[in-house]
């Protein structure tokens, strides 16, 4: 094996920003007026290095604000580095802002054309390439309307469609596999694995866990402009749920340090996927004080892996004697539908009285069977008072589970299949 070659090399990236509390503070320093420091500096990236090899596909993931798409506009040359050096080897392909240079008063067939020379193309190649990117875009007639006519959808498929049909030999992408109606989104995801079969380097930003774990070679994990690791996608998608539940502290020196899981913080926990605006009601008789998930290894999360075990936690304190509660829980998906659920009752986990002033803990287990993707947790306190049905503490969609799959077959779970093929003679292909 030859050793391999650099497509992109990023070595100690700094990008900094000059946050000012006021506009006149910015004219005063821009003037030469100010002989007092006006201004914090904001790292956006601090010390960030990176390589990617030919033929890699590579992932960025962190949380909102820890640099992902800086780094982008820097490789890419949109925006400029504070410190630090970049190398690119091959020509790049950037789905980042789609459709950024297009001009809103030449119709599609122009703005093809506009931008295909801008990248660095003849006439001629356009001419070449045009049936194909007018195939992907389908966008029938409207490709000779102006493109201020056109819908957003309509827009981002034209764009795109420029984008990936310029045969690059490195493909930056930036949340873009996840633009137009879910039919592009699959044509848009071909193409995607079109290019990681012909050997092209893929660098890939997205929140989209799943892509990522099914996608990436190498996953880098970055936070607050600090690069926390690279490693496979599971273990950096394991560090990640973590610093998603604040479980991870990020100290001066840019290293992660590991929480205690009693450490979460209020601000923490807003991140993990609580809903700031639940609904709830009940007769106050019970009420649900604390709940939260974690995953196989016991760790707090709003993310699980499909295949994997998680346990719902549910902690309920009583005011009053109970003769009989019912813990519950349902998960739904986005569009409300309830997916499923069960109850300490249907489990025969708990058929017993509780005191007031008694605190109780209703836990459930069970492997993550739910395709990849999001969904809503309630949970519910209940139970039977002389045949009466009473509800004493219900939360309607309080946390957010986000499933992280790469396989996903048809309809709401996956039923664990186990498939094989044979010829006549029994023998497995």
């Amino acid at each position: 094996m030859g050793k391999k070659k650099v497509a992109i090399q990023v070595k100690e990236l700094d990008k900094v920003y000059k946050l000012y509390d006021k506009p006149s503070d910015r004219m005063k320093e821009a003037l030469g007026l100010s002989k007092k420091k006006k201004y914090k500096e904001h790292h956006a990236l601090n010390k960030v290095n990176l390589t990617v090899y030919q033929g890699e596909t590579v992932g960025i993931i962190g949380t909102n604000g820890s640099g992902k798409s800086t780094i982008l506009k820097i490789i890419t040359g949109v925006l400029n580095p504070s410190a630090g050096k970049v190398a690119v080897n091959g020509r790049i392909s950037a789905l980042l802002e789609l459709g950024a240079g297009f001009n809103q008063e030449y119709n599609g067939i122009e703005n093809i054309y506009l931008n295909g020379t801008m990248i660095g193309f003849s006439e001629k190649e356009i001419d070449e390439k045009m049936d194909a990117i007018l195939e992907f875009a389908d966008i029938g007639d409207y490709v000779y309307q102006p493109v201020k006519t056109y819908s957003s959808g309509m827009f981002v498929r034209l764009a795109f469609a420029v984008a990936i049909n310029i045969e690059p030999e490195i493909l930056i992408v930036d949340e873009a596999l996840s633009v137009g109606d879910v039919f592009f989104q699959a044509k848009c995801y071909h193409k995607f694995e079109e290019f990681k079969k012909m050997g092209k380097t893929i660098l890939f930003v997205s929140h989209d866990l799943s892509s990522i774990s099914k996608y990436c070679d190498r996953v880098v994990l970055l936070n607050q402009g600090v690069k926390l690791g690279e490693g496979s996608p599971k273990e950096m998608i394991d560090v990640y749920k973590r610093v998603l539940v604040g479980q991870y502290e990020l100290h001066d020196g840019g290293e992660g340090n590991l929480l205690e899981d009693g450490e979460v913080t209020a601000a923490a926990a807003a991140r993990a996927g609580i809903n700031p605006e639940l609904l709830e009601y009940g007769t106050g008789v019970a009420k649900i004080a604390e709940y939260y998930i974690t995953d196989d290894k016991g760790v707090r999360t709003t993310a699980v892996i499909k295949g994997q075990e998680f346990t719902i936690h549910m902690e309920v304190d009583f005011t009053e004697d109970v003769p009989a509660p019912i813990f519950a829980f349902t998960i739904k998906n986005i569009k409300g539908t309830e997916i499923t659920g069960t109850n300490t009752m249907v489990e025969k986990a708990f058929l017993e009285p509780v005191k007031a002033g008694e605190k109780k803990e209703a836990v459930f287990t069970q492997k993550m069977s739910l395709q990849g993707g999001e969904y809503l947790l309630s949970l519910g306190v209940t139970g039977y008072e002389r045949d009466t049905f009473q509800v004493y503490h219900r939360l309607y969609d309080v946390l957010n589970i986000t499933v992280i799959s790469d396989k996903d077959t048809v309809g709401f779970y996956d039923m664990g299949t186990t498939a094989a093929v044979y010829d006549r003679q029994g023998t497995t292909e």
